[in-house]
């Protein structure tokens, strides 16, 4: 069954997104992206993208989005290491909690890929869409400007959008309540968000 234009639309908004943060866009996102009314609005018109086949949706999982008409799941285990601050910064020894099941391509993530989850402590981050006691799935790589990252900022940890301003890297909140970070002395990025997942209520 065709798409309509506007069907075609939310899909390479979708793609785009993807390929310029790593991550798919929330509802949200979306629904300031084309001005709909309601995040009802997104769900309905996902809705109808996903009966044709263009799309699907995992449940249980933020930003759960993935472009393709073949659903072949690849289980895979990543570790999660504890928990990380999403809020000011704080000393953090990592630990070993085991591991997470997840749909790779579900995720948008390929095989092979080295990863590490960590349990998200506080609000800092809400307006990205993470929330309090979800789980970031992050990749070891090299930072880039507006990436999501786990990092070690002056022996501390905390998880922010990492943001580059005339050559000099801080950490920036999504949250007007919380304060931007800027190193003191040693910033290191230990991973960068690549997916979110959300257990439901």
């Amino acid at each position: 069954m065709a798409l309509t234009a506007r069907q075609q639309e939310i899909i390479d908004f979708i793609t785009h997104y993807r390929q310029q943060q790593g991550i798919p866009p929330s509802r949200r996102e979306i629904q300031k992206h084309f001005g709909f009314k309601s995040v009802a609005a997104v769900a309905g018109h996902l809705r109808l993208i996903e009966q044709k086949g263009a799309l699907t949706r995992t449940s249980g999982i933020a930003r759960g989005l993935r472009l393709t008409n073949d659903i072949n799941t690849e289980l895979g285990s990543i570790p999660i290491y504890g928990a990380i601050p999403a809020g000011p910064s704080s000393p953090q020894t990592q630990s070993d909690e085991g591991c997470v099941r997840v749909d790779l391509e579900s995720l948008g993530l390929p095989k092979g890929i080295r990863t590490f989850a960590l349990r998200v402590r506080g609000d800092s981050m809400i307006n990205a869409g993470i929330l309090d006691k979800d789980i970031v799935i992050l990749e070891f790589k090299a930072p880039f400007d507006g990436a999501i990252v786990a990092a070690l900022v002056d022996g501390e940890t905390t998880l922010k959008r990492y943001v580059v301003q005339n050559n000099k890297p801080y950490l920036k909140a999504e949250n007007p309540r919380h304060r931007n970070i800027l190193p003191a002395q040693e910033l290191i990025v230990q991973g960068v968000m690549v997916a979110l997942l959300r257990k439901e209520s």
